[in-house]
């Protein structure tokens, strides 16, 4: 078990846990996961590893309230345990100086964007994060990632921070004007398709962090199978990061809905019972 020593409030959804994890904490890199489990028989959720300190032992996790098991987990207090934590899984991010890197994060796809933005820019590359929200109120991560990055653009679907648009509209700005060499996107797989099809469009190389069903995270279930490239590969041993133009993102979009009806059924019995 896994104690959790601090918890911080980003929105009324969006929190952070800091758990107790000194092995997992050592051996962590951009780019990699954990798998939390919440109750005997609670349901495994996999996270992105945010940070770490390597004197505390601890990790850090953002985790979004969209359903029964990521609720359980937020509603977790200082002091409690975590009953399962794997990891670190998955494999790192590539990190390498190719020049200009775009860092396109959506959402609470900006959490596991911060440390690659960090080792992209260690590696001497000029990064360009796009931190792209629906409105204000859900940008999280500003200070880390401005911090962080060489240059940052704010995007809000609504106008009421940064400029009004989508995070392609923030791509299309930043290209018009200079030559980039990599793109980088986490977030929503819908925001992520529309990323790769406008970065194919202009040949710029593109990797995407997928975030689709994962139970086990060891390969051994399948739940997370993806198509890249006409292959069947597994997010949780052969990603979580993949070409972009080569995923079957409306495949994957397919899947990622195939339950959303249970999910709601689910979170409507268990606010029932509160």
């Amino acid at each position: 078990m896994n104690k959790i020593v601090d918890k911080k409030q980003f929105s009324e959804n969006v929190f952070q846990l800091t758990i107790e994890a000194p092995r997992i904490a050592k051996n962590r890199k951009a780019g990699h996961f954990v798998i939390v489990k919440v109750g005997e028989k609670g349901e495994r959720i996999p996270l992105t590893i945010v940070d770490s300190n390597l004197e505390q032992g601890t990790i850090d996790l953002i985790i979004q309230r969209v359903g029964v098991s990521s609720s359980k987990l937020i509603d977790l207090q200082i002091g409690d345990f975590v009953d399962d934590l794997v990891g670190p899984l998955g494999h790192a991010t590539h990190i390498e100086n190719v020049g200009t890197v775009i860092a396109a994060g959506g959402g609470v796809g900006l959490a596991p964007m911060l440390p690659i933005i960090r080792a992209m820019k260690e590696a001497g590359n000029k990064v360009i994060t796009i931190l792209a929200a629906r409105s204000k109120n859900l940008v999280i991560l500003e200070e880390q990632i401005r911090a962080a990055s060489s240059e940052v653009l704010i995007m809000t679907n609504d106008g009421t921070y940064g400029d009004k648009g989508l995070v392609t509209n923030g791509i299309e700005k930043i290209i018009s004007t200079e030559k980039v060499d990599l793109v980088l996107t986490i977030g929503p797989a819908i925001m992520m398709k529309a990323v790769s099809d406008l970065t194919q469009k202009h040949n710029i190389p593109t990797v995407a962090s997928l975030n689709t069903i994962m139970v086990d995270g060891t390969g051994m279930c399948g739940a997370c199978r993806v198509s890249v490239g006409g292959e069947t590969k597994f997010v949780c041993v052969d990603g979580p990061e993949f070409d972009a133009h080569k995923v079957n993102f409306d495949e994957m979009l397919s899947r990622l809905g195939a339950y959303k009806e249970i999910e709601i059924e689910a979170m409507n019995n268990c606010n029932s019972l509160k």
